[in-house]
Formats: C-alpha cells, structure tokens, sequence
C-alpha cells in the first residue's frame, strides 16, 4: 500500500488565532507521527486571513523540533517569492538541524495576489518564466562547492535536500519531468487536468542523480467521522472557505452548516463539486472504500491528505481513521 503524507495549511478559525493554530499543527504533526504518516508538509501563502503558515521555513522549524521521525518539509515554497539563494540557505539550515528530514517543494505560483507579491519585494518584471532557470540555480547551491565559486549557501551546500516540483497544470509535471524530479500535483483543489498531467510526467520523465524513475504524489480532502452524516457536516467549512475565496471575501476558516450546500447558488455548487471533486468525505467504511478506489484509479505513489476540520480534536480523530483504513487496505493488499 502506498505511504499517505499530511498537507497543513496551518488553518486559523473563527475566533481563533495564529498562535493556536500553529500549536495545534504542531499537536497535529505529532499525531501523525504516532499513526506512521510519511511526511508533514507546511504551505506558503500570504494576506491569506485564515492560513498560518505564511513564514513556511519558520514553521516548518517548529514542526521539526517538535517532532523525531516524520519528514517534514514545504508544500511548497512559491519561489518566485524569493530568491534562490535564499531559500537555500533557509532549507540548508533546515537539513543541518534535522538530518535526513527535510523535504522542499516548490511552486510557480506567488501563493497570493498580485499586490501582495509586489509587497513581497521581489522583482517581477521576469515573470514566472524565470521559474526553471530559479530551481536549477537553488538545486545547485545544494551541490558540493567547486573549487574559486564565489557564492555559496552556507548551510546548503553538500546538504541531502530532495527537491520537488509542485503544480495544478501541465506546466510542472513537464518541468518535474524534464528535470527527474518527484511531482506533487495539487489535485486537492484543481483536479481538471490530473491525469493529463500525471500521463505527462510519467511519459517524458528523464532520470536524475535524484530520482531514477517517476514519483507521482496527488493531494487529496479527506473528512472522516463516526458517520456520513457527520462527515459532511465537517466538510461544511471547507466549502464555504471555497465559496468566500472563490468570490474575493478570503476569511478564517468558519464553522460547520448544516445543510451548507443546499443554501447557495446553483453556479457556486457546481464550482465546489468540480474544485473538490477529489475528496472523501464519510464514515470509516466510505473513507476506505474511497480510498481503495482512488489509488487504484491514478495509480499515486503516493498521496498528500489535507484536511480542513473547524475542531481541532475532530481534525485528529478524521487523521486516526483514515490511518486505520490504511491500515486495513495494506493488510488486505
């Protein structure tokens, strides 16, 4: 059976605050430790009122000391944000601290608005077609210094870092594939072209001093409760956290509603059924069903869960049944 790996946006509520929602990532990430979950990935985002994880390469720091074992790493870093250097520096440090634990994802996009990444301080005139010459340039600052090279990541350099590509397009299951790199695809918020981009880097997949072969990651929304009924109830806030960003109004995670969808517009109801069409919401049976379903269908090796509960011990108890049905496809695999 293949590894399941937790995605953490880090949620802040209503009524909550960052400095609970960063703690209970870390309760979290322990968690998921103690249940045999791969890794812990953390996710940029900025002037994002509901998301914590802002300072990924800080939190990520935290994760780690918090924990022994699991991999932690970023979900991903949005290089365009920053300079290669940098982030090599960031994630050398990072590696130095935790050996053997640290994993950095990369993404293309600036994981905000456009005035937000201004604010940002980076130049933008390059665009994000300065995105491959970026990775490249971070990936050798990880290699061993030549001899006369003038600028060195120190920590970074000579370090183990794995590199992967993040994407929700065709555009980085090309990059991960011409560069041998693991793929991450985001198909936990745009699933359209999953298995396009999936065919794609398994196609055209060159092999790397990383990487001899294709290494598909897809993310997945899994909701588990005692009951379908309940589950969906749950499911209920991570639907209206779409519909609020979708139409400009970015918030706090909110609470359950009952009967959310039911409530909105036809348009906003199709929009929440294709965006999260990758999900599995339900009781024990329907999570491991659907799961059984999904990995035979794409065919991952691996998968990245996100799960975006209101409560936080409801949020633990949805990671422990999904750990459990894992444990029960393996065994019966």
């Amino acid at each position: 059976m293949i590894p399941l790996s937790v995605l953490d946006l880090s949620p802040i509520t209503e009524g909550g605050t960052a400095s609970q929602s960063l703690a209970n990532t870390l309760d979290l990430a322990r968690h998921a430790e103690r249940l045999g979950y791969r890794r812990y990935w953390l996710a940029e985002h900025h002037n994002m009122p509901g998301i914590a994880s802002a300072a990924t390469s800080v939190v990520i720091a935290h994760v780690a000391a918090g924990t022994s074992t699991i991999r932690v790493g970023a979900g991903g870093i949005m290089l365009p944000n920053h300079a290669p250097l940098v982030i090599a520096e960031q994630f050398g440090t990072l590696a130095a601290l935790h050996p053997g634990r640290i994993d950095l994802g990369l993404g293309r996009a600036p994981g905000t608005d456009m005035a937000t990444a201004r604010a940002l301080r980076r130049n933008l005139d390059a665009g994000a077609d300065s995105f491959p010459q970026d990775v490249v340039e971070l990936i050798g600052y990880f290699q061993p210094a030549e001899p006369g090279q003038r600028i060195r990541a120190v920590p970074g350099e000579g370090q183990n870092v794995p590199v992967w590509i993040l994407g929700s397009s065709t555009y980085g299951a090309q990059l991960a594939a011409m560069m041998g790199l693991p793929y991450a695809f985001a198909s936990h918020f745009a699933p359209a072209e999953m298995e396009h981009a999936m065919d794609i880097y398994r196609s055209r997949f060159q092999p790397s001093a990383q990487l001899d072969k294709p290494y598909v990651m897809l993310g997945l929304n899994v909701i588990a409760a005692a009951t379908d009924a309940e589950a969906e109830l749950l499911f209920s806030s991570l639907q209206q956290a779409f519909v609020n960003l979708r139409t400009g109004r970015p918030g706090p995670l909110p609470p359950p509603v009952a009967g959310y969808r039911s409530q909105i517009e036809p348009m906003a109801s199709a929009m929440l059924a294709q965006a999260l069409s990758c999900a599995i919401v339900g009781s024990p049976e329907t999570v491991r069903s659907g799961l059984d379903a999904f990995i035979r269908r794409t065919g991952a090796d691996e998968l990245m869960v996100t799960a975006q509960i209101f409560g936080h011990s409801a949020r633990l108890r949805s990671f422990e049944i999904l750990a459990e049905a894992h444990r029960e496809l393996s065994k019966a695999a």
